[in-house]
């Protein structure tokens, strides 16, 4: 079968909701949500509606910092054309050394339409995007599934992929379940101490673990098609830190034990101490060598067999 063919024959998992008003009827119900806001784990209950702020520094205005092709993804969902991100500001988290810190620790970018957003979906499936890639989703997931009503009905057939830090709620996900076709999580702690420390994320390992469990269940393991492409699947991220502080042997050790030995897991090197790093010694460089190929040799010990590594030379 051809890569055309391949493509053709794909149908996205929300256009059947979208089809049924069951989209739309999800996607109300977020957005009662925002009223006393629980749409992430902290649950701090502003009202959103009425121009509060939560923790994600987010109101009801919906914030765009940029949307285009990026072709600096995983090479399973980049392609010819590119993964289509669409990069919205603030966010669940407060990682100290967050390379986007200019647009996740702010609400001040361009505010747009749920339509403006619908309207950029359709415009980087027109460009020839691979898929629709929302980056930092969380606190905008009830204007998200709106716009792709809309994007829907007006010939939107890419995958969604939800671009997430992987602490998220359970019940919030299952809203999600059919809408998303593909979910790119961080598990970026195996402490939970660490992810209060440097992320402001309680709970981190319980919380998105079982957040990954309710993301395997709902799209399966991430499997490229014929193209070299992933339409659907979970795919797992995780940032390999300086000192071990990211609890990286923990964070494998689990996968290995509650996911299936080929889940994909990109397993990153490429931590540089940005934004606040320089506050905390222990994080303040570059990883070593070393310290990668220890975390490799973990992924190799807990069996998993589907990791992308990093060239050690870059290092």
């Amino acid at each position: 079968m051809s890569d055309k063919e391949t493509e053709s024959r794909f149908e996205p998992a929300y256009l059947a909701l979208h089809k049924s008003g069951e989209l739309k009827r999800r996607a109300d119900i977020l957005w009662a949500r925002m009223a006393r806001c629980d749409l992430c784990p902290r649950e701090c209950g502003v009202n959103r509606l009425e121009g509060e702020r939560g923790h994600c520094r987010a109101n009801a205005d919906l914030v765009v910092s940029s949307h285009h092709p990026h072709f600096g993804e995983e090479p399973e969902l980049v392609g010819r054309g590119g993964s289509g991100t669409i990069f919205f500001c603030g966010c669940t988290s407060r990682c100290v050394f967050c390379i986007n810190w200019q647009i996740s620790q702010t609400s001040d970018c361009p505010v747009v339409s749920i339509n403006d957003l619908a309207n950029m979906m359709l415009e980087l499936q027109g460009s020839g995007c691979a898929n629709i890639n929302v980056v930092t989703p969380t606190h905008f997931s009830a204007h998200i599934l709106r716009a792709l009503d809309i994007a829907a009905e007006r010939g939107l057939r890419l995958p969604l992929v939800y671009n997430t830090c992987g602490w998220e709620s359970l019940e919030v996900l299952k809203l999600l379940d059919g809408a998303v076709d593909i979910y790119l999580p961080d598990h970026k702690w195996g402490d939970p101490a660490a992810g209060l420390k440097y992320s402001g994320l309680r709970d981190y390992p319980k919380i998105t673990q079982q957040a990954l469990l309710e993301m395997y269940r709902q799209v399966g393991t991430a499997k490229p098609d014929s193209g070299g492409l992933v339409r659907r699947g979970l795919m797992i991220r995780h940032l390999v830190m300086p000192n071990r502080v990211a609890g990286t042997r923990d964070v494998l050790k689990w996968i290995g034990e509650n996911l299936p030995k080929d889940t994909y897991l990109n397993l990153m090197s490429q931590y540089r101490p940005t934004y606040k790093a320089h506050e905390y010694p222990e994080i303040n460089r570059r990883l070593t060598r070393d310290e990668y190929a220890e975390a490799v040799q973990w992924a190799k010990e807990f069996g998993l067999t589907n990791v992308k590594t990093q060239p050690m030379f870059l290092l």
